[in-house]
This record gives C-alpha cells, structure tokens and sequence, in this order.
C-alpha cells in the first residue's frame, strides 16, 4: 500500500476501463489524486469542458473520499492512437511531473500509476523518472482511442456519469393533434431512449384540472421552468446517444403569443439558454382529434399556430427538420432516418 498515487489523463469521454484503472490504483494507494487535461483535439461534435469532466468524476468517486480530483489547463498529454512507436521525452516528462508535485504538495513518495502497456512503464524509461512508477491492469474490452473517436458507436462503454454529455436531445414540436406524444413514445422505445414529457400538458392535468379553461399568462414561466428541469433530468438519465424530448420551449411560447396575445420573456429566455441539439417539426396535416385539452381544431386555427411557431423558430435561429407525411407511419420512418443520420451519424 501507497500513501499517495498519482493518474494523469484526458478522461474524454470517461469510459468504464478508465473507471476501473481508477480503482486498481485506488486500491493501492491511501490517497489517489487524478489530474485532469484539457484533450488538444477534442471531439467536433460534443462541447466538453475540463469542469464536464471534473464532474463526471467527482461524481462517480463521491463515496471515495480517498479520490481527490484536480484539473489543469497548463500540462498537456500528447495525442496518439496508440503506444506503438511513441516517444518519451524523459527531461519534459519529469517536468511536468515536478510541477505536479509541487502544484499538489504531494510528498516526495509519491508514486505514478499508468497502465501496463503505457511507454512510462518500460523500465528503460521508468528508470529516468522522478516519480516511481506503478502499473495497472489492462482493459483489453475497453479502447480509449476507438471510444474517444466515436462515442455514440461506443455508447455502453460510457461511464454513466458521462452519458448525459454524450445524448443528442431531440424535440419533438408540431401543433395540436400532429402526432407528437404518440410519435415521442415510438421514437424512445426504438432507441431505447431516455424522453421529457410535455410539461403543458401535464400542467394542465395538475394545475388546472384538466382544462385549459384556467390558463393565463403567470402559467407559462413555471411551464417552462419544469420542462428545463425534465429536460435535464432526461439528459442526466440517457441511455442511449439520442434523448427525446416532447414540444420545446417554443411551442410554449407559441401557445402564450396564441392565447395571450403577447410574447413571455422568461420563455423566451429558455428558448435561448436550454437548446435543444436537433427539432423535428410534424406538418399540421393529420386529423384533427379532439381529446378534451386541445383548443385549435379549426383548419384556420390550425394554420395560424403553425405559421407561429415557424416565425418563433425563425426568431430564435433554429432550424427545425421537417417531416411533412399525412400518414403516421411514414412520419416515424421520416423522423427515424433524421435521427440516424444527423444523431447515429447514418447516411443511408
């Protein structure tokens, strides 16, 4: 047993092999300190910050108080896909680890994990180093390189504290009677995904007795305030690459323009800070069908509240994809080949 261990990495995406070097090393040391780097090419299509990743970790070791989490944007790893032919450049190496050390005020003992296979685990290079090295096991299952290059193809191998940063929302926005609930429900039985529910329509079942009869304009801030909380509680809780979401905040807006005559600026204030990843827009071409909440049956009515939420879609620069199909079914195969290319990265 060590007093104090030292693991340094990009940790992006965090992913179960790391988890488990994480424990090998936790397992040898009374006190382990991981070092967190910003990555030097992170991946284009997912906006990780070095405090995602302090989180991802801060939260996956809570119960190990013996885990202490560190972020620096002044040492950096190189990038390489792999061990083979990597050179160690032993004077930069003990460098960066005296600046460690000396950053931590770790004690002169202090020993440095890697895994087995690591170029700092060859005792020509070992040798050199200021800090004695330790080895951990390897995870031949889990391949950082293949992970970090392709999160979603690698979707399980996620840690789940990760995943929320790795799911792609998809609202699902249309007018009354379009399809949206049912199709929502197919879409995340099909992928196996997370989804939010229509916070106004749940409002209206919970506050308002089931009618929109009592709705005014004070109901659209705490709408919207709850549809940002399920929103982030789907995320948080992904289990697949995509997360669907039921209406956005624009459609909320839309109903409060409709209705109230006027435009809510907290509404439109989560329009602009909780936005969605991609938005599906179902044609208002689907009969209309009266469930006892839905107020805009008329053709003219229908039109009007569609040509909204264009316009708010426009006002806010979203780019909505379309799904245009009469037929239900050919509507869900329309949103199935959206998600697939523009989430799973599908091009057929």
């Amino acid at each position: 047993m060590y007093e104090t261990g030292l693991m340094i990495g990009h940790f992006e995406p965090l992913h179960l092999g790391q988890m488990r070097s994480i424990l090998a090393a936790a397992g040898q040391a009374k006190t382990l300190h991981i070092v967190i780097m910003a990555h030097p090419s992170p991946h284009a299509d997912f906006s990780i910050t070095l405090q995602d990743k302090a989180r991802w970790l801060q939260m996956a070791c809570a119960d190990l108080p013996f885990v202490r989490i560190h972020t620096t944007h002044e040492i950096e790893l190189p990038l390489h896909d792999g061990f083979v032919d990597v050179t160690i450049d032993i004077a930069a190496s003990n460098a960066k680890l005296q600046r460690l050390t000396e950053a931590l005020n770790l004690p002169a003992e202090a020993v440095l994990f890697v895994a087995e296979n690591h170029p700092l685990a060859q005792s020509d290079v070992y040798e050199q180093l200021s800090m004695p090295v330790v080895t951990t096991p390897l995870q031949p299952e889990f391949d950082s390189y293949a992970i970090a290059r392709d999160p979603v193809a690698h979707w399980s191998a996620l840690h789940p504290q990760a995943r929320g940063d790795y799911t792609k929302t998809v609202a699902i926005v249309g007018g009354e009677s379009s399809g949206k609930t049912t199709l929502v429900h197919k879409l995340a039985n099909y992928y196996g995904a997370s989804f939010a529910l229509e916070m106004g329509r749940l409002y209206v079942g919970t506050d308002l007795g089931g009618s929109e009869t009592g709705l005014q304009y004070s109901d659209y801030g705490p709408i919207a305030l709850h549809h940002a909380q399920a929103i982030r509680e789907a995320a948080a809780r992904a289990t697949a690459p995509v997360t669907i979401i039921d209406t956005d905040f624009v459609t909320t807006q839309a109903f409060c323009e409709e209705y109230e005559g006027r435009t809510h600026p907290f509404v439109a204030a989560c329009i602009n800070e909780f936005r969605v990843d991609h938005t599906i827009m179902l044609d208002n071409n689907t009969p209309w069908v009266d469930d006892g909440m839905r107020s805009l049956g008329t053709p003219e009515a229908r039109g009007r509240f569609e040509q909204r939420l264009v316009d708010i879609f426009a006002r806010h620069d979203i780019k909505p994809h379309m799904v245009d199909q009469p037929d239900y079914d050919a509507r869900y195969q329309q949103a199935l080949l959206l998600i697939d290319q523009y989430v799973y990265g599908k091009n057929s």
